[in-house]
């Protein structure tokens, strides 16, 4: 137990707790002096890197995930958090240096999936990636063939998701939504049918995007962070703003967040939409809300010199 005199009563708790409530100041906090105290403790050195990867500082997220891996090069884990966070400082980086950092992508995820053949989210993550990279850095969908027949014998329902993936890039969407589908026919969850939602969103079939979500939201099978999600997808796609603000609302006012949807990030995605409806006030408490949380991260830090 990590407990802080600067924290208080309902924040102080063990880190990967404060993770998943969003407090990523308090679990920084509460992780640096741990480190401080114990430099071996590898542990720490990964939650750190998580900690950060939700601040989008990916130099400090993969300077510590790199600590992590040199300390107990055996959790698999560790080479997946760090896989991730190479692959958001690629997306950001030039030409040249990005090709570099995919290939660190690449690596780490295989290390990930060596370590544990039966971590599916480091075989999911594995298999996004070579569909969607280049051959020169490790990418390719023969080899995302493959790892859709891992996750297919380990959880069919995954495998169709990484079916349909190859399908789309291979420009074949009624295949694509042939599998996404089956997996909804297989496990009719929140999430499959997210990822329905998701194929119809860059397919740019909106109205087909909007049902799968209510779909989604109405089934009885969600984790908290498919409000989040749910939301995401609304407003990223400019569709029933009022919608994806409700469930926004809906997630923070339960009483546990989810780490894949930091709380801090879902006050930040609700104030931009309601700027985008015209409520400055709101927006600006939102954005305040999340600074709250999380005080160095960025896109609310910028946001709200727009509105307060």
């Amino acid at each position: 137990m990590c407990v802080l005199g600067t924290l208080s009563s309902d924040a102080a708790g063990n880190p990967a707790e404060l993770l998943s409530a969003g407090k990523v100041d308090d679990a920084v906090r509460c992780l640096e002096r741990r480190v401080a105290s114990n430099p071996s403790d590898a542990e720490s050195f990964h939650l750190l890197s998580r900690a950060y990867y939700h601040l989008k500082q990916w130099d400090k997220s993969i300077a510590d995930g790199e600590k992590a891996v040199q300390l107990n090069p055996n959790k698999s884990d560790y080479y997946l958090w760090l896989g991730r966070a190479y692959g958001e400082k690629a997306a950001k980086a030039s030409f040249l240096t990005a090709a570099g950092m995919a290939k660190k992508v690449c690596a780490n995820f295989q290390k990930a999936v060596q370590l544990d053949p039966g971590n599916l989210d480091a075989l999911s993550d594995l298999t996004e990636f070579y569909v969607e990279a280049p051959g020169m850095v490790g990418g390719g969908i023969d080899k995302a063939q493959i790892t859709a027949k891992q996750l297919a014998a380990l959880d069919p329902a995954r495998g169709d998701w990484a079916y349909a993936r190859v399908a789309e890039k291979q420009k074949n969407p009624a295949t694509a939504e042939r599998d996404y589908l089956a997996a909804i026919k297989l496990l009719p969850d929140a999430d499959n049918w997210l990822n329905l939602a998701s194929f119809y969103q860059r397919e740019h079939r909106y109205d087909e995007m909007e049902n799968a979500v209510a779909k989604a939201m109405s089934s009885d099978m969600k984790k908290s962070n498919s409000l989040y999600d749910a939301a995401s997808l609304l407003s990223g796609s400019g569709r029933n703003l009022a919608g994806a603000a409700a469930y926004l609302r809906h997630y923070l006012s339960l009483p546990n967040q989810n780490e894949d949807a930091p709380a801090f990030e879902a006050h930040y995605k609700l104030g931009t939409i309601l700027e985008k409806q015209g409520d400055k006030a709101g927006a600006a408490n939102e954005f305040r809300a999340s600074l709250a949380m999380a005080s160095d991260y960025k896109p609310a830090q910028d946001a709200l010199k727009h509105v307060g």
